[in-house]
């Protein structure tokens, strides 16, 4: 068994809480967040059996194998270092941290402490972007990729009090949009076409009522050759139900066919001079998202347990960082009111 705290009982925390009560390889040994009263509701609902209000105290009187960070990213840097001290091994939520600067530091500190640390990334591990990239593999759109598109509406950052009944922090950041969300994107991006060689963006505010930028589009090129657009605004609206589901609609194209994947997760294949059709896989609505947090966290105990690297690790992350950090840095954010 391994022995996991959690720290965080915010908003994102029950996804977790739950999705590792769903792993039998894990023991979920206890949960600290500054506000108790928080902390012992998410226990509670989740048969956690030990609640604190103070970090130190935890991990030194548990020992856990692992601690979940699930957190502001400004406490990451510290959390992590305590960790670090008593050779504990970390998963950590995203964004790593406020700067590539402490992101680097993390990563330079797990290092040098010789533990295991994984981003919990957990965009990668939705069902559907899993059987894209097995569909690549195995050439069901020929052996050259083209292009990948993706278009994300989700309606959420049009109304004067956006954010506010979820993650109202998101009003007042001065980098939002790729921050939060296009992060994510860029891990896909790479997970499915393999390593970026340039990105051009623009970034825009549509809503004037917040700090930051809630509208992008993004050029991808790929080393391959491959090109990528991230089309993205929180203002607008999709048509389906729920668009925090698959967060938009994709279209994968190479030299041999495209595949298409709809906003209710559905996944076609249309070899060149085709018929559109199904492509059959599992995929439900449960926890966030597709189950990806379930997901990220067993690939997570699978690779802890048997030695393997991490997909998301701390090395291979920070070029995810480095990007995004190239994306403020070379664009002018023109955000209009």
């Amino acid at each position: 068994m391994i022995k996991i705290a959690c720290i965080g009982a915010g908003y994102f925390a029950p996804f977790h809480v739950e999705a590792w009560q769903r792993i039998p390889e894990v023991e979920l040994v206890a949960l600290c967040d500054l506000d108790s009263e928080k902390a012992w509701s998410l226990a509670y609902r989740h048969e956690v059996p030990a609640v604190y209000d103070d970090v130190v105290t935890m991990l030194d009187r548990h020992r856990p194998d692992v601690i979940d960070i699930i957190t502001p990213p400004a406490t990451h840097l510290p959390l992590c270092r305590l960790a670090a001290q008593r050779g504990i091994h970390i998963i950590c939520q995203k964004p790593l941290a406020p700067t590539l600067t402490e992101a680097r530091e993390i990563v330079r500190l797990t290092e040098a402490a010789g533990i295991r640390f994984m981003i919990h990334e957990n965009f990668r591990f939705q069902p559907w972007y899993r059987r894209i990239k097995q569909s690549i593999r195995d050439g069901d759109i020929g052996d050259r990729l083209h292009q990948l598109y993706f278009r994300m509406r989700t309606g959420d950052g049009w109304p004067t009090d956006a954010y506010m009944n979820r993650q109202p922090y998101f009003r007042s950041m001065p980098r939002l949009l790729i921050y939060e969300t296009g992060v994510h994107f860029i891990d896909v991006f790479r997970y499915l076409a393999g390593e970026i060689s340039a990105i051009t963006a623009r970034l825009h505010r549509l809503n004037p009522h917040i700090a930051g930028e809630d509208k992008a589009l993004l050029l991808f090129d790929f080393e391959s050759g491959a090109l990528g657009v991230w089309d993205a605004n929180r203002y607008n609206e999709p048509t389906d139900g729920n668009p925090r589901y698959t967060f938009g609609e994709m279209l994968v194209e190479g030299d041999r066919g495209s595949i298409r994947m709809y906003q209710d997760g559905r996944l076609t294949l249309q070899p060149l001079g085709k018929q559109e059709s199904p492509i059959a896989y599992f995929h439900e609505d449960r926890n966030f998202a597709g189950d990806c947090v379930f997901h990220t966290q067993r690939a997570f105990v699978k690779a802890f347990t048997q030695g393997q690297a991490f997909e998301t690790n701390g090395r291979d992350y920070l070029r995810n960082l480095e990007w995004q950090e190239h994306i403020y840095e070379q664009t002018i954010q023109d955000l209009h009111e």
